[in-house]
C-alpha cells in the first residue's frame, strides 16, 4: 500500500512539473535544437565529400561549428536548456505515459517499452546538453577523441572488451530501429497530424540514414575490438570517415549528408507537431 502511494505521488509530482505551456514551449525548443545539429552534421559531412575536411562528423563536431557563429554561447546555452527540458519530458513520459489527449494506438500496446525508450532518449538528451554546455564554456571536447581513449581503457582487460562488443550491439539495435521506424512510416505516431508526402519523405528518409549511420558506427565499435584498434571505436565520426574511404564515398557522404539534413528536417517537423 506504501509503494503504491509513493508511486502514486511520483507520478503525480512529474504529472505537474510538465504540466505547463512554458514548460511544453522549451522543451519544444529541445527538437529544435536537436534539428540544428542534424543540419549541422549534414553540413560537416558534405564538406567532408566535397573537399575533404570540415570537422568532426558528429554532435561535438556541430556543437563546435554552432559555438563558432556569432552570438554562438548563446545559442549554445538555448540548446542546452531545450535538451535539458526535452530530457525531463522524456522522463515524466516514462514515469506517467504520454498524455491522455496526445497518445497515439502504438503508446497503449506496449507502455514498458515506451518507458525504456523515453528514458533512453531522455539520457541521450541530457548527454548532449551537458555537450553543448561544456562548449559553451570553452571546455567542449570531441566525442571521437573522448570514445577513443574510453575504448582503449576498456580493450585492456577481458571484460572491457565484453562491454565494448555489448555497446556495439546495441548501437546497430538502435540503428535497426531507427530503419524500421523509417521504413514502416511508425515516426507518424509520434506526431499530431496525419502526415503528408514532404513530411513522409523527409522521416523516412531521416530515419533510414540516420539508423544505417548508428548502425555502421556499431559494428566498427564491434569490429574495433576484435581487432584491438580504438581508433575505429570513436562513434559517427569514424563511421562516415569510414563510409568516405568506401568505393563510390564521396556520392555515399554526399547521400549520408542529405539523409543526416531530412532527420534535423523532421526534428524540426516534431518540435511543432510533437506529440507530448
Amino acid at each position: 500500500m506504501g509503494n503504491r502511494s509513493a508511486s502514486q505521488s511520483v507520478q503525480g509530482a512529474a504529472d505537474r512539473a510538465t504540466d505547463s505551456d512554458a514548460f511544453e514551449y522549451i522543451a519544444r525548443a529541445g527538437f529544435a535544437a536537436s534539428g540544428v545539429l542534424h543540419l549541422l552534421i549534414g553540413y560537416i559531412i558534405l564538406q567532408l565529400a566535397l573537399t575533404g575536411g570540415g570537422g568532426n562528423a558528429d554532435q561535438s563536431g556541430a556543437l563546435a561549428t554552432l559555438g563558432s557563429q556569432t552570438g554562438g554561447k548563446v545559442m549554445l546555452w538555448a540548446a542546452a536548456a531545450g535538451l535539458v527540458a526535452l530530457g525531463l519530458w522524456r522522463v515524466a513520459e516514462a514515469v506517467v505515459g504520454s498524455r491522455p489527449g496526445e497518445r497515439s494506438g502504438s503508446d497503449d500496446d506496449n507502455p514498458a517499452w515506451r518507458s525504456v525508450q523515453s528514458l533512453g532518449v531522455a539520457v541521450t538528451n541530457f548527454a548532449i546538453a551537458l555537450s553543448a554546455a561544456r562548449f559553451a564554456m570553452g571546455s567542449g571536447e570531441s566525442s571521437g577523441q573522448q570514445n577513443a581513449g574510453m575504448s582503449a581503457q576498456l580493450m585492456q582487460s577481458g571484460w572491457g572488451k565484453a562491454v565494448l562488443i555489448v555497446v556495439g550491439l546495441a548501437v546497430v539495435a538502435v540503428g535497426g530501429y531507427h530503419v524500421y521506424k523509417g521504413v514502416t512510416q511508425k515516426f507518424l505516431d509520434d506526431l499530431r497530424v496525419s502526415g503528408g508526402t514532404a513530411i513522409v519523405a523527409t522521416g523516412v528518409t531521416g530515419f533510414v540514414a540516420k539508423g544505417l549511420v548508428l548502425a555502421g558506427a556499431g559494428l566498427l565499435v564491434i569490429i574495433a575490438t576484435l581487432q584491438a584498434d580504438p581508433a575505429k571505436a570513436s562513434g559517427l565520426d569514424a563511421a562516415i570517415k569510414t563510409l568516405g574511404q568506401a568505393p563510390f564515398g564521396k556520392f555515399l557522404l554526399i547521400a549520408a549528408a542529405l539523409g543526416i539534413a531530412a532527420f534535423g528536417g523532421y526534428s524540426f517537423i516534431r518540435s511543432r507537431f510533437g506529440r507530448m
